[in-house]
């Protein structure tokens, strides 16, 4: 996970200084399967790195099919010629890359000594989530954990502690107030498309990394939260039409002037992060492509030196 947080890091500070290219997602949207497609391209110029990838978002996957939620397909293109270098899974490095970026908000607009974590939803994001936090903080005093079904919280939580022995007491909660109330650090990571965290419970302070808000029509927070807080944002057409903000923008309750910036512009240095202890922050996060061209390369220098992989030819 530090090396991912490192090289999402870098990406986020190229874009924010001029030196990518990223359309915004292309969504098919799957109605009838409640499910989309997304195909996501970048290049980071300096970097000459290069990729696409094809995810999905398919919430009913684990109890209809037995398969991952979010499922993905990355190839990392050389850019000198335009030859596939690559064609990897891209699931695990979605994942990672995604939880990196939490952890990276977590680094610029979090509260330096943060110690309670609150999480809502027990998935694969709520694990790389973690793993972000625990290793910019190394240690946390504790770590809540809400989700659907108590079995979901009950696995997480025994998962996670066998995984952080000693360095947080990681407890599951049985609603999401309890999550939520006195947290310096607030992680939501459902397919919601209600409003799931009260702005009554949230204390000054408090950082929140939205996760799950990656669709028209998804939010997982009460607008009112986003009244209160300095909002950050990873891209504005992404965010604007499937992150958090997406439907109070759509409803007038807030405009763009309410976003303060996107992360890549504050890990730039163009804009600040936090500005004080009792500011609350919220971080929308749609994910980026290039994020997913920084890990794919990442993961592909490692497997060259390794001798991992399987060349083939393609006519």
């Amino acid at each position: 996970m530090s090396e991912a947080m490192e090289v999402v890091e870098t990406a986020f500070r190229e874009k924010g200084l001029g030196h990518a290219q990223m359309p915004p997602k292309q969504y098919l949207f799957y109605t009838k399967y409640n499910g989309d497609l997304r195909s996501m391209p970048s290049y980071l110029e300096r970097l000459d790195i290069s990729a696409v990838k094809i995810v999905n978002a398919h919430p009913d996957n684990p109890s209809k099919f037995g398969l991952p939620t979010v499922m993905a397909t990355i190839i990392l293109i050389d850019p000198r010629n335009g030859a596939p270098l690559a064609i990897m899974g891209g699931t695990w490095i979605t994942a990672m890359r995604t939880g990196a970026a939490g952890g990276i908000a977590a680094k610029y607009l979090a509260r330096k000594d943060s110690k309670v974590v609150g999480l809502i939803g027990a998935g694969t994001q709520a694990k790389t989530q973690l793993e972000a936090l625990f290793s910019l903080y190394k240690e946390l005093e504790e770590v809540r954990v809400c989700s659907r079904t108590r079995l979901t919280r009950d696995e997480y939580v025994s998962e996670m502690k066998a995984a952080y022995i000693n360095k947080a007491n990681i407890i599951p909660v049985g609603n999401i107030r309890d999550a939520v109330e006195g947290v310096d650090i607030l992680v939501t990571t459902t397919p919601s498309r209600t409003p799931l965290v009260s702005e009554e419970w949230i204390s000054a302070g408090t950082h929140i990394t939205c996760i799950g808000a990656d669709a028209p029509g998804k939010e997982e927070l009460d607008p009112a939260i986003l009244r209160r807080a300095k909002i950050v944002i990873d891209d504005w057409e992404q965010a604007s039409h499937a992150g958090e903000i997406n439907v109070p923008l759509a409803k007038g309750i807030i405009t763009e002037e309410d976003v303060w910036g996107n992360i890549c512009e504050i890990v730039a240095g163009l804009k600040s992060g936090r500005a004080s202890r009792g500011e609350i922050t919220v971080f929308t996060s749609t994910g980026l492509a290039v994020q997913d061209a920084v890990t794919a390369k990442l993961v592909y220098d490692k497997a060259i030196s390794r001798g991992i992989g399987q060349t083939i030819e393609f006519t």
